[in-house]
Order: C-alpha cells, then structure tokens, then sequence
C-alpha cells in the first residue's frame, strides 16, 4: 500500500516544526514504513537549507489568474524509508516562515493563498505522475483542504476524483476561513473557472465565506481526530462562556461524518526510542536557560523586558537553594493552552493563585512558550508580580528537554485538547501531570494513577477546580513520598506507542 501524507509541517525537516503536528508527520510515516508501506511526505518549501536535495520534476499551475511554475525536489533521507519530498515556490519562501501572522482584518490571507498554491501543485503533480498516485492520499489540517476541493470540483483532475481521501484534524480551532470572492485570496481568485458546491464548502457561520477545514471534512471518506475523547467533544457545539470548545461551528459535519461511519478518534502517539539522558541537575537547566535567555537578547538591538526580567530571575534563582518543588509548563502561549490561567481571580488572575499555592510549598513555576503577543504581555507582567515565576519567551529544545526531565510537576490546564503532546513527554521523563480533563489530556492522564486531573461546568469552576487539584497534588508530593513515587512510576511506565497507532491507521483509515 502506498500512501501520499500533504502537510504544512514536518519535523523531519529542518526548521519546519511549529506545532505537535510536526512530530506526528515525522513519526506516523516511520512508523508505517515499518509496517511495510510505502510512504511519501510532501510539505511547502519554505526556504530553508535542507541540505542535499534531488530534483523530481515540475509543474505548471493556473493560480490566481497566471501560470505558475513549481518544483519538486526529493530530500534524501538516511535514517528510514520515509520519502521525503518539498514543493518550491518564491510565495513559500518569502517569509523564511511556515505561517505568517496576518492582521485581524483579514485572517490567514497570506498562508491561505500559499498552501491554495501549495494544493493546487500537488494535484497537477498528481496528474502528471510527478508524484507517484497512492492507495490513500492522507491530508493534514486546513492547509491541505483544497486538494480536496480540486480533486472533487475541478473536471482537470476528474481522474483522480475517486482517490481515497482521509483527512486529519489536528486543531479544529483553525480552520483557514476566507472569502468565497472579491479578495484578492478567496476561493474564486485562486480558482476563477472552478464549479463548485457552495453548500458543501461554506462556513456555516459565515456562509459568504469559504471554509477549507469543513470542505474536507465533508468531501473525505475518512475523517481522523487525534484521540478518541475529542471525537466525541468534536461533535458538540463549543460554549466559550461556558468553558467548553468542541466542535467550533462544524459539529453538525461531524455528527453527519460519525453517523455515516466517516468520523474515527485515534490517538496520537509518542516516541519511546530515544535513549534517556544522564539525570542532569537543575543547576545546569538554569545555566541552560540563561544560555538561551542570551541567545534570544542578542537577536534584536533593544533589549525585551520580558527577557530582562526572566534573566534577574534567573539569577534570583541561581542565588538560593531551591527545597520546594518544581512545575513546569512548555508549549505554545495561546488561549488553548492558557486561557484558565488567564481568568480573573481573588481580584487578580488565576496564574497568580497558581504561584500562591506553589510558593505555600516554597515550590517555582517556569514556564516556557511563545505565541500570542497579549498573552506574552500578560504572562510577563505576571512574572513581574510572582518572585516564584520565571517566565521564558521563546521556545528552545534544550531547555525544554531539561524541564520535562527535571520537572516535579507538569502543569497543562488547556481549555480543549484535541491529543496533546507535551503531557507524553513529561510523563516518558517519569514527571507526573496536571491537567484538565478533555480531549487527548483525559485519554492520557488518570488522576491518582499517572498524574492529576481537574474538570469544571464554567471557566470560574475551572480555575477553582485547577487550584484545588494543584494543592492535592504539591500536597502528594510533599507528605506522601510513596504514593507520589507509585504515580512518578506509572506515569514513566505509561506507553502510547506508535505502533498500536498505526495499526488503527491501517484498520480504519486506509
């Protein structure tokens, strides 16, 4: 069997990794090529030195009213039999970015153009058999949706038309909506000859609008959500007062995709292979983060204060010897992740509560992570505030690696969580977990088993109920050495291997 994987990320790649799914594209397909497939992985060129690199061939695509010419270049890899393979384009490369930030006027305008081009190659790359025709073609997220929509609406491909389709959600919140017309990216300006089924691909909320993540969740004839619980939160409708994010307007497609046998939840998996480091010290973490703390001062000519700050904590804690415990978070700063932490609380925010319970146990927080820049304001001026909270701006592997080692704690409150990577992590390195109860987090962590769990009716309920899990589990960890020991040891001894994931892949999805 062969199979054609189509995504924005892939972290097998240089340079190419923004989120989980990134480890997904490059651990599903070794993982598959082990159980005998045969698996190509295409993504965008984005410009960056991906070393030796063969070329395949080119393709010429009518795309927003001109030609356009692309190339394919084959990316030798040696460690398994993953054919690796990008698309280049001037558009893909401009940034020197996967994903570009547009303003709110006009959301996903500049990536939505790039990967409609970007979808448009690997069709006529299809056609032409410069991309070798598999068994399945396996679309990831809104970035590959509009293969889709060519391969079904654009009589061009009409020989492709009956390709198996599966289609991942890997973040349902981001769903690439632009304009059906009159913008210069909208559907009918990338495809103006296109004849399309308007019903099909509309935004339920926004039915002017084009929306590529319901187009291919209603044209595939699978649709995979990364675990098994957030196939069934997918298909309620989100209550944002609430506290509660499923299906984010599209859960009537999903009601229709699981009532059709369409809809499958398997859960992501993790990488168990890797040799496990010699115990480092926190010492050499603080050293590590001031390292990258300089790193990322020496990027721009004005020093952030975010970075300054984190440093004369830094310092603050190099200075005293720490007695209490650890927590740590790690993973991109948006509402997803650190809305609860956000809530007003006790006339400040629930971040400042967190510090007070951790510091009743002379304990620290560190958090590491970037991404919305409200809510890097906010956890900076937090750090301000709480003498026990380093906050660190950025994203970097070897001080990520030394917190999910080091760590007593893992603390993940997201609001949803289609599968969840971070908790894996922590809990491979033997580091117990705090998390809200949803999604990928609740088929992952059983509370007093592996780690601590919390749940709530209302974001208020939430926050209370967060709180209280963390004094329950700091209270653990200080007075009850063995009970603490026995949840380090199941959370270590936990295996969600990729294996067992891509058996699933092959039974009910190719």
């Amino acid at each position: 069997m062969h199979v054609l994987m189509v995504a924005a990320e892939n972290d097998a790649l240089p340079n190419a990794k923004v989120g989980g799914v990134a480890d997904v594209i490059r651990d599903v397909p070794k993982a598959l090529a082990a159980q005998g497939l045969t698996i190509d992985v295409v993504i965008p060129d984005y410009g960056f030195e991906l070393g030796e690199r063969r070329f395949i061939g080119e393709v010429n695509v009518a795309f927003n009213s001109a030609s356009h010419v692309l190339s394919l270049f084959e990316i030798p890899q040696t460690q398994n039999a993953v054919r690796q393979i990008v698309i280049s384009h001037p558009l893909f490369s401009q940034s020197h970015s996967v994903y570009c930030n547009d303003d709110d006027n006009r959301p996903f305008a500049t990536d939505a153009s790039k990967f409609a081009l970007f979808n448009a190659a690997i069709s006529e790359a299809l056609l032409q058999g410069v991309l070798k025709q598999p068994n399945t073609l396996h679309l990831h997220d809104w970035h590959s949706a509009c293969v889709a929509v060519l391969l079904k609406f654009e009589p061009r491909y009409h020989k492709l038309a009956k390709l198996r389709l599966v289609y991942t959600v890997h973040n349902l919140a981001l769903q690439g909506i632009r304009p059906f017309k009159d913008d210069d990216s909208s559907l009918e300006a990338w495809f103006p000859s296109l004849s399309y089924d308007g019903q099909l691909l509309c935004d339920p909320r926004y039915p002017h609008c084009f929306n590529p993540m319901r187009s291919a969740i209603n044209l595939a004839d699978k649709v995979h959500v990364v675990s098994p619980s957030y196939s069934q939160e997918v298909q309620i409708a989100s209550n944002d007062a609430g506290g509660f994010f499923g299906g984010e307007g599209l859960e009537r497609d999903l009601q229709q995709a699981a009532e059709q046998g369409k809809l499958i939840g398997i859960l992501n998996g993790c990488d168990y292979t890797t040799q496990h480091p010699k115990q480092a010290t926190l010492s050499e973490l603080l050293e590590q983060i001031e390292t990258t703390l300089f790193s990322w001062m020496a990027k721009n000519v004005h020093l952030d204060s975010s970075h300054y700050i984190a440093h004369q904590r830094v310092l603050q804690f190099m200075a005293s010897e720490q007695q209490g415990p650890l927590v740590t978070s790690v993973g991109r700063l948006t509402e997803q992740k650190v809305l609860l932490l956000c809530q007003p609380y006790n006339n400040s925010l629930t971040i400042d509560e967190v510090c007070k319970v951790i510091n009743q146990y002379n304990g620290r927080l560190i958090v590491l992570g970037s991404g919305d820049k409200k809510l890097e304001q906010l956890f900076t001026t937090a750090m301000a505030r709480n003498s026990n909270l380093l906050f660190l701006k950025g994203y970097g592997q070897g001080v990520g690696d030394l917190m999910y080692q080091l760590g007593d704690l893992f603390l993940m409150p997201s609001s949803f969580e289609p599968c969840g990577i971070s908790q894996m992590l922590a809990m491979r390195a033997g580091q117990p977990c705090l998390v809200h109860s949803v999604g990928g987090l609740k088929d992952t962590v059983e509370h007093n088993v592996t780690g601590f769990s919390f749940t709530g009716d209302t974001l208020l309920a939430q926050a209370e109920a967060l709180l209280h899990s963390l004094s329950e589990a700091l209270n653990v960890n200080h007075a009850n050495p063995k009970q603490w020991q026995a949840i380090k040891n199941s959370a270590k001894n936990s295996r969600f291997g990729w294996d067992d994931v891509v058996t699933d892949y092959i039974t009910y999805l190719y």
